[in-house]
Formats: structure tokens, sequence, C-alpha cells
């Protein structure tokens, strides 16, 4: 072992992190970040915030390990032969969620999101990624002004959002802050410009504000407590002035005096202590103790008329609630050392996104069962994959190219001879991975074989397929393909007069595919799809219905 006397001690108390630093660090060898620093700097820094939020020491370790596999010639096989199957696991975890790259297409936002979180299969990948990204975020400046706003982008609006959702809200406001100069470099000149005298004065007028909390606390029979500052955030703040056309004296929660107590009713009794100080503003106490946010997050705040009748915001909140807001999952390790397996296995289960997310497992017995239930399964029913231009589809398990290109475009479908996948040509049944980059290869002139119905899994390409056949077999056997034409049908509104029209086409012997309603301004109107063979069927079709009371209008169209 060749740790140094600068090696951090997060890694020289573990045997196992020194074992990780140590083959980390040769893997790496002689390799230089954009920076100018030592590669192994980058694994060491994302080991440190991964040490902080209390995760297990394989957790550490495999953050010390996340871009061997990657970027060096070390492989998989090599760190499993070394460090066995859970490292491994997570180490391709986050090997994995590398190969996502987020290119700016809106609407798949939460596609990406999912597939970050059902590629990862495990909350300790999500993690370690989210701490790799925030040192990546911290060094941004020196790489290519492109890649920096794609990053930038992608931290925003992927792994930003994540943290948050995960109850990591100051991670995730320093995501944001971080990717700001990037996205905004304007706009964050102009906070940089206009806020700073704000928060100073401000801070100012707080720290007058807090002797009278601290006497009054004392008074009142609360003598354990801890006053700091909570400044709002740029990126946050930035949002906020836009809703007040800029104004930042309209902004009065710009610093929030923010007070930690030892417990839930101290809380309560700090509530009603600033509340005999300064009365509330009517509509601003928010009891998120009570109703935690979906995200975990648990903290009371009011808004009050405080000295010289400012609007000032107070957060109370015990230390607990403080950390988990800080570090949201991640915090539930820091309390492992003082609780029961069960205890902190119902702390996890408090988290709402989580619960909303998948189904924990109802019972455990000891910390091995608890780490399993760190699974993340509430996504094993479904699978992302990605097409060439970046866009993400969801999938269910098992789907197969045809699946894939069926959900593109039905054309895309009925004309595939082949597909690649990650740039290799693969069969038409072979299953589909979250984080596959899915190619269709198309023919002109192609028809679906009724053969790909043995392993299609969506409805809708089995319905396409089905359809192409049966025309298939039409022509085959000499008979002209029946085409699907709707019928718009403007009517009064008469009882039975749907009935009537059905009827109609069942005396001309014309199959009804599908028949509904639509309610408008004017008058109701009837669609009606049915299968026509010759153009003179539709002809007779709209004598007939014109013919009945109530009709007032009748169009047609091929659907």
């Amino acid at each position: 072992m060749a740790l140094g006397a600068t090696t951090p001690n997060f890694i020289s108390s573990s045997p196992l992190a020194a074992r990780a630093y140590d083959f980390a660090k040769k893997a790496h060898e002689g390799q230089r970040r954009a920076t100018g620093e030592p590669y192994i700097n980058h694994a060491v820094e994302t080991a440190k915030t991964v040490s902080a939020w209390k995760l297990d020491e394989n957790a550490i370790a495999a953050a010390l390990l996340h871009d061997v596999a990657e970027d060096t010639n070390c492989t998989l096989d090599d760190v499993q032969k070394e460090f066995g199957d859970e490292i491994v696991f997570l180490v391709a975890g986050i090997t994995k969620l590398g190969k996502i790259k987020y290119r700016g297409i809106e609407a798949q936002i939460e596609n990406m999101r999912k597939m970050v979180l059902a590629m990862a299969e495990d909350i300790r990948v999500v993690l370690i990624k989210l701490a790799d990204r925030l040192h990546n975020m911290e060094t941004l400046s020196v790489m290519p002004n492109q890649k920096q706003k794609r990053i930038a982008l992608e931290t925003a609006e992927i792994y930003a959002p994540l943290a948050y959702r995960l109850g990591m809200q100051n991670l995730s406001g320093h995501l944001r802050d971080l990717a700001m100069p990037f996205l905004n470099p304007k706009e964050y000149g102009w906070l940089l410009e206009n806020v700073k005298d704000h928060y100073e004065s401000r801070v100012a007028y707080l720290e007058r504000v807090k002797p009278t909390i601290e006497s009054s606390l004392r008074e009142n029979g609360i003598h354990q407590f801890r006053i700091d500052f909570r400044a709002k955030r740029y990126s946050s703040l930035y949002n906020k002035l836009l809703r007040y056309n800029m104004d930042i004296d309209s902004i009065y929660d710009l610093v929030a005096l923010r007070l930690i107590v030892p417990s839930v009713n101290d809380c309560y009794a700090a509530l009603g202590v600033i509340h005999s100080l300064w009365p509330p503003m009517p509509g601003r106490i928010k009891d998120y103790i009570a109703m935690p946010k979906p995200n975990g997050y648990r903290s009371i705040h009011t808004t009050v008329f405080c000295f010289d009748n400012k609007i000032t915001e107070f957060q109370i909140r015990t230390q607990q609630m403080h950390e988990e807001g800080e570090f949201g999952i991640a915090a539930h390790w820091a309390y492992k050392e003082h609780k029961s397996s069960q205890e902190l296995i119902k702390n996890a289960q408090e988290l709402t996104w989580v619960k909303q997310l998948r189904q924990w497992q109802e019972h455990f017995s000891d910390s091995k069962q608890f780490m399993e239930s760190l699974k993340i399964d509430f996504f094993r029913d479904r699978i992302f994959v990605v097409t060439p231009r970046g866009e993400v589809i969801d999938l269910p398990a098992g789907a197969t190219p045809i699946d894939f290109a069926y959900r593109i475009h039905t054309e895309v479908g009925n004309s595939c001879v082949g597909a690649k996948i990650n740039g290799k040509i693969v069969p038409l049944e072979f299953e589909l991975r979250s984080g596959d980059v899915v190619h269709i290869l198309t023919q002109k002139n192609k028809k679906p074989s009724e053969s790909w119905l043995r392993f299609a899994k969506t409805a809708a390409a089995r319905d396409h397929i089905r359809g192409a056949v049966r025309t298939q077999k039409r022509t085959l056997l000499g008979m002209q393909p029946r085409k699907i034409v709707e019928f718009k049908i403007a009517a009064g509104d008469r009882i039975g007069l749907l009935k009537d029209v059905c009827a109609v086409f069942a005396a001309s012997k014309i199959n009804i595919v599908k028949a509904q309603t639509v309610s408008t301004a004017s008058m109701p109107l009837m669609k009606i799809q049915c299968e026509i063979k010759e153009t003179r069927e539709i002809e007779k079709m709209l004598i007939k219905l014109k013919r009945l009371k109530e009709i007032k209008e009748v169009g047609y169209r091929y659907v």
C-alpha cells in the first residue's frame, strides 16, 4: 500500500478504500484532466463527497474506481477480480450512466430522468453519479464552449431535478448555480453586479434580529438551538425575479433566518415565540413537518412583519431535518451508527417520492436486507432506449427492435428489415436494454412478416403487424384491399340517432370499425370509421345518411 502523508483520512482509515485508491491511482497513472491536475484527483474528490454523505465503504470504493473501466486499460473483470461482485456492480452502473448524453430535447426530459434511475438499478449508483457530476461542474470552465453548454444543460435539467427528488435540496440548488454561468452568462453577470449589496444589507439586518430571538427563546424555556442564515441561491433568485419584474426589493426571502432546535415540539414552541414577537403574514405559514414535501423535505416556514415592519422569513427545523434537507436520502446513512436497522429503514421509507415510485419490501430483519431494498426496482417492467438523434423511447421490458420501430412510426415498422444496437447489427428478436442506442434499417416496399408476432411485445406493434398481414392475404387472394373511411356527420340532438345511423351501415353490410359522438359548440358531431371497398359505396352511404331525420351535413375522409 502506497498511501502518502497527504492521503485524505476517509481513505487511510478504511483498508477497502485504501486498496481502491491504490488500484485507481495505478490505473490512471500518467493521465491528466483538462485542468492539468492528475486524473486521480477527480476520483478522490468524488469519493470525498460520497464519504461526506456517510455512504457505506463499498460506495466510497466504487467512487474511487468509477472511471477506471471507461478511461483506462482496466476492465470491469479486473475490478470484479480485485473487489468482488457488489463493487463491480456499482462501478458498472456508473459506467453505463456515463454513456447517457442529454441533447436538449425538452419533451424527453422526464424520460431521461427515468432512464438514469432505470439504468442505475441501485440508489448508491445515482448518488455516486451526482458526486461525480458535482466535481465535473466545479471544473467545467476549462472545457470547450460547446461541451460546457451540453454538460451544464444536462446538469440543470436532469441531475439537479433528480437530486431534488431524492431530497438533496442543497445539492440540487448548488448544481443549478454551477450551471447558470454557462447557460445564462448575461443574467448571471447581472446578478453578481446587483445582488451583493442587497445580500450584505439583509444579513446586517438579520444580525440585529438575532439577539432578540435568542433571548426570547431562552425566556420561553428553549435553551438548545442554533441560528444561521440561508441565502437564496442565484438560480432560484433569478427565476423569482422574473416574476417580480426584476425588482430585487420585492424579494423578502433573499436571506432567511434558520433556526435549528432539538425536537419537533421545540419547532412548534419556537414558532409560537416568533409569532409572539412579530405578527405573521397571512397565508405565509407553511408546515412541512405535518405535511412534508413529496421529496421528504420537512421544516416550518413562517413570514413575519419584523423590525421596521420589514417582511422576514424564518425556517424552523430539527438537526435531523436539517441534515435530511442537505443530503436527502444520503442522510439516512448518517444515522445508521446510532439507530437499529428497523429505524433506519423506517426513515428511508418516509421518502414520499420513493414510495410513489416503488414498493419497498415490507419487512427487513437486518442491514443486508436494507441494502437490498435500495435496489431501484420501480422500473423493473420498463426500459429506456435512445434514437440516433438522442430521443428517449419508453418501452416495456422484453421489447425488441420491432416494438421500437413501430413506436417511431408505422411506416418505419412496416418497412423494417434489421436493426443496429449500439452500432452492431442484431436480429429483430433481440431484447433491448435500457441505454441502448437503436437504429432501424428499412427497405422500400418491404412488408411485415407474420413471424414478427412471436416476439413483438407492445400491443401497438402487434396490431399494426396483424393489420398489414391481413392486407397482404387479401391481395394474395385477389381481393381488393378495404380502406378505412371516416364519415363526419353533423346532426341535431335526437335520441336514438346514433342507433339509426349504425343501422344504415349494417343494412348496407358495411363493417363499422369505430363510432363516437363529439360535442361541439354548434351541434353534435358523429365520427363513424368503417371498411369501404369501392368509392361508389361511399357515394351510396352519403345519400342514405342524408335522408335520416336531423342529419344536417355529411362528409368523409380516408384514414
